[in-house]
């Protein structure tokens, strides 16, 4: 009996350096693939260019290395990829599985919160605005390796969401789901920011009739409850000349056992790969960073 290779993946976004949240979801997905002797891919997720800082995909890089977590094989800059997510919608389009909508947030809003659908049902459809996915499937619930059964609530599991923006950007679920299909994605691991959202991704594969990797969201560091550490409310960048402590932290903080500190960075990875334990990660969506 054949079994697929691990293959999993860290996405960052080029919007600020790396920060103790994005070490903990970057180390908690270096360290599932490695102990599956698995492949572990970077992807940089480059197509929102108003939130993006100069050099800060090169930080990125820079800074992990620095905490040896090596990736492999070539990089994928989501940049170099519009031209497939475009023929991807031109499709949908022309199967009628995606439609242009021209609601505003205010009409949204006065719908009570779920857009109900109406443009799509338009006898005479819009030929620009937004475009929306025909969300026939609408999943709302599936199987987390850390979180177990997540039931979603159903109005947001079966709205027909954004998959290209008005300003002409392409929308997250559209190329997340996308590139984890095209590089063979067998599980992600990533922060449970993106917990819920995921039914919608499962969505996606199985309108593009792809096979959904499997899912393991880790718990977010927060500063307090509700509120992720991240770029957007300046999160530290973490210290890429002297590793050690923050690597160790990150361990603490999945609730992995630490390695010697006063080994080299490459050494400190060998063993926190040979001693990780996926049970003992926290089974939360937050801890609050003490």
């Amino acid at each position: 009996m054949s079994h697929q290779a691990y293959i999993g993946r860290f996405a960052p976004s080029p919007s600020g350096p790396l920060h103790f949240g994005s070490l903990v979801a970057a180390l908690g997905s270096y360290l599932r693939a490695r102990s599956q002797n698995g492949q572990w891919l970077v992807r940089v997720e480059d197509i929102d260019p108003p939130r993006e800082i100069l050099g800060a995909t090169d930080d990125i890089l820079r800074t992990l290395d620095a905490y040896s977590l090596h990736w492999d094989g070539d990089l994928l800059y989501q940049s170099n990829r519009l031209d497939t997510y475009q023929s991807q919608i031109d499709s949908l389009i022309a199967q009628d599985k995606a439609y242009y909508c021209q609601c505003s947030r205010k009409q949204i809003k006065a719908m009570g919160g779920t857009y109900d659908g109406r443009c799509g049902r338009l006898t005479s459809p819009h030929v620009s605005g937004a475009i929306r996915i025909r969300n026939n499937t609408g999943i709302d619930r599936f199987d987390d390796l850390q979180m177990g059964e997540v039931k979603v609530d159903k109005d947001f599991a079966t709205e027909d969401f954004i998959i290209k923006r008005s300003d002409g950007l392409y929308a997250y679920q559209l190329a997340v789901v996308m590139d984890d299909a095209f590089q063979q994605i067998t599980e992600v691991a990533r922060g449970s920011d993106l917990l819920i959202p995921t039914c919608r991704q499962i969505s996606l594969f199985q309108i593009f009739s792809q096979t959904p990797p499997a899912w393991l969201h880790l718990p977010l560091v927060c500063t307090t409850p509700g509120m992720k550490l991240s770029k957007q409310n300046h999160a530290a960048a973490i210290d890429k000349t002297h590793p050690q402590v923050s690597f160790n932290a990150a361990l603490a903080f999945l609730g992995q056992a630490q390695v010697t500190p006063e080994q080299q960075m490459d050494k400190m990875v060998t063993q926190a790969i040979a001693q990780f334990d996926l049970s003992l990660i926290p089974k939360q969506t937050e801890i609050i960073l003490a």
